[in-house]
């Protein structure tokens, strides 16, 4: 199965980052967050990348064209112009990077990857959330569910505390940032068939509008409830709470295996 990543906006409300490259390229834990996100893919065993581009997309080109040499011990001849590997600790991705265009909406940068997608169910997410979602779950739940598209629906924390009254005492009890205060939303996660494509118009298309909404109306539209743990990176705040939780050592969107190589496929 292929995961699709959509990591091509502006992210225009963490602008204090974005305006110097990608969002998906900001970084928790000195890695960029569209790692964490393939990382967690990778622990289903879904390990063949389509990455959609386009707001300063190069950069992403330049992180992958340079991942093996940055993640490798390796020496140098520079009279013979060789280089050999001593130890590497790459993991066994296979990674399409796709440009589709700076002003692409969402709909539109997924009907462009359509050659790559194949004719197969895939699954396919944003390039700025975080979360311990087992995917192979959404997967299995997805195949019985018969439908076009599954969602993965999360209850993100608040973004403030609550306050609980005693109407006698006037005592108050607070509770910081609780989880699923704001209802369910999309969590992102999706797994689809190509059918999906179907429900795209052009490049103007925002996949989370009409798609969705027809999808729905058709009884196309499933949802996975996940009850876990979910961070979407929208704002600065968020980077800087997600950057504490990894340099913690408690960061709960780390299901992976030290070792890259190892795998479950899906």
């Amino acid at each position: 199965m292929k995961a699709v990543i959509l990591a091509g906006g502006r992210g225009t409300r963490i602008s204090e980052e974005s305006q110097s490259r990608p969002k998906p390229m900001v970084e928790i834990g000195g890695r960029p967050i569209l790692w964490h996100i393939m990382k967690i893919y990778g622990a289903a065993g879904i390990t063949d990348f389509v990455i959609l581009l386009g707001y300063k997309g190069y950069m992403i080109k330049e992180y992958f064209a340079n991942y093996f040499l940055h993640s490798s011990d390796v020496t140098i001849d520079l009279r013979t112009d060789t280089m050999t590997t001593l130890q590497s600790n790459i993991e066994p991705w296979s990674v399409t990077l796709l440009d589709t265009g700076a002003e692409t909406m969402t709909g539109g940068r997924l009907l462009r990857a359509k050659d790559h997608i194949g004719d197969e169910d895939f699954s396919f997410t944003y390039g700025d959330g975080v979360t311990d979602l087992d995917v192979r779950k959404v997967v299995e739940f997805h195949r019985n569910s018969g439908a076009i598209a599954t969602i993965t629906a999360v209850q993100p924390p608040g973004r403030y505390g609550t306050l609980d009254f005693d109407d006698i005492s006037s005592r108050v009890h607070f509770a910081e940032k609780p989880r699923g205060s704001s209802g369910w939303v999309n969590g992102g996660f999706f797994v689809a068939s190509p059918a999906i494509l179907d429900y795209i118009d052009d490049d103007e298309t925002i996949f989370e509008q009409t798609p969705l909404n027809r999808l729905s109306s058709d009884g196309e539209l499933s949802a996975y409830r996940h009850s876990g743990f979910w961070l979407g990176m929208d704002t600065l705040w968020d980077k800087i709470n997600l950057n504490e939780m990894w340099n913690s050592g408690k960061a709960p969107w780390k299901i992976w295996s030290e070792d890259p190589t190892v795998r479950s496929d899906v």
